[in-house]
């Protein structure tokens, strides 16, 4: 097996692994997994600082992202979608499908979004049902600072639909105090369990807009007023994945545990840039750096499928490429969740400085030696 280095899917750690093999009950029947499953929502909302009410759905990150926009668009409203990278871009899709207007407001893709320049744009036109914003973009990088967006367009009276899928518990949130309505994660990134599962938490505003809908969801399985006093009635829509929600339980347990975890991600994140940079190497972005992905351009002397391929046969490392307008141009090292540990990043960077020299690209400095000196035994 590999040792994966990647951006999601992530390492997942013994604990979780075990708890997806404990012996099922029937979740459709057995309250006592209903109580199970609502204790554990709890704890996700409060590990993201909201009192609003969590759900779990079976299905990948994607389906939370899908399933928010089925929800919240009716035919005809204007849906304003923040782009400054691959998802970001992606939501105008989503948005579309359910028959809304998607209205971009397309920035630098080589730098974060600046909320100041949003605000002139939102004093011009503000007329939106919710917005769409990315808070990380693992294609390139990218971290945007919800911590201003949100509050921002909460001003402006529009509703927020944030995919922090691959930087929540990497970077900080706050889902109350920044008014955030919908927050979508994922099960694979730093929460670092098997991908399978995604995670909403949604805001009484959000549920109003639902339930006063004029037409129905153009979705049942995309649809989250089917979670709609589950509880009370003790009945899911549809049947839970209880092995995979068994797991999830026990990596949020790890991450209830480990106090330091945001700390180490914005450590290792900076240590890696640092390594990157003195190697000679070009870091994709210019702003914006997300402490759960380092992103660097391919160098002119190799390819991607090269690196990757040495890293993989060499040295039994997965990095990733990127894809879309990124295909072929860059890589990127995922640190996040089970992945962000010194052990596992100084070995990834041995193997990239012996990559680098097998395939003839020069370096100034060794990563490796760069990033064990931020971390003086």
């Amino acid at each position: 097996m590999y040792k994966i280095m990647t951006p999601g899917p992530t390492q997942v750690a013994e604990n979780v692994r075990l708890a997806r093999s404990l012996e099922c009950t029937n979740p459709d029947l057995d309250e006592t997994f209903v109580e199970f499953y609502k204790e554990t929502c709890e704890k996700i909302s409060r590990l993201l600082k909201t009192k609003n009410e969590t759900l779990i759905l079976g299905g990948e990150g994607i389906l939370g992202l899908e399933a928010a926009c089925a929800s919240m668009t009716e035919p005809g409203d204007r849906v304003l979608v923040l782009d400054n990278g691959i998802y970001g871009k992606g939501f105008a899709d989503f948005v579309s499908m359910y028959g809304g207007i998607p209205d971009l407001y397309t920035a630098d893709y080589k730098n974060t979004m600046d909320p100041e320049a949003l605000k002139v744009r939102l004093e011009q036109d503000h007329d939106y049902k919710y917005a769409t914003v990315v808070h990380g973009d693992t294609p390139s990088g990218m971290l945007n600072d919800i911590s201003r967006i949100c509050p921002l367009l909460h001003q402006y009276g529009i509703m927020t639909v944030v995919d922090s899928v691959s930087a929540m518990f990497g970077e900080p949130v706050e889902t109350d105090a920044w008014n955030i309505d919908i927050l979508c994660g994922g099960s694979q990134k730093a929460v670092s369990a098997p991908p399978g599962l995604t995670f909403v938490t949604i805001s009484d505003a959000a549920k109003s807009s639902m339930n006063s809908r004029r037409t129905p969801v153009a979705s049942f399985y995309a649809n989250l007023t089917t979670f709609r006093n589950y509880y009370e009635e003790k009945w899911f829509p549809y049947t839970m994945p209880i092995s995979d929600i068994y797991g999830l339980r026990a990596a949020i347990d790890n991450i209830e545990a480990d106090p330091d975890m945001l700390k180490r991600h914005a450590m290792i994140g900076e240590a890696s840039r640092k390594a990157v940079r003195e190697a000679g190497l070009s870091l994709y972005l210019e702003s914006g750096f997300s402490n759960t992905v380092t992103v660097f351009e391919v160098p002119d002397q190799t390819t991607d499928k090269a690196i990757l391929e040495t890293m993989k046969q060499d040295h039994n490392i997965m990095l990733a490429g990127s894809f879309g307008y990124l295909a072929g141009k860059v890589i990127r090292i995922g640190h996040m969740g089970s992945n962000a540990t010194v052990a596992n990043m100084t070995e990834t960077f041995a193997a990239l400085d012996a990559t680098m020299e097998k395939l003839g690209v020069p370096l100034n400095a060794s990563m490796e030696k760069t990033f064990r000196s931020q971390f003086p035994s």
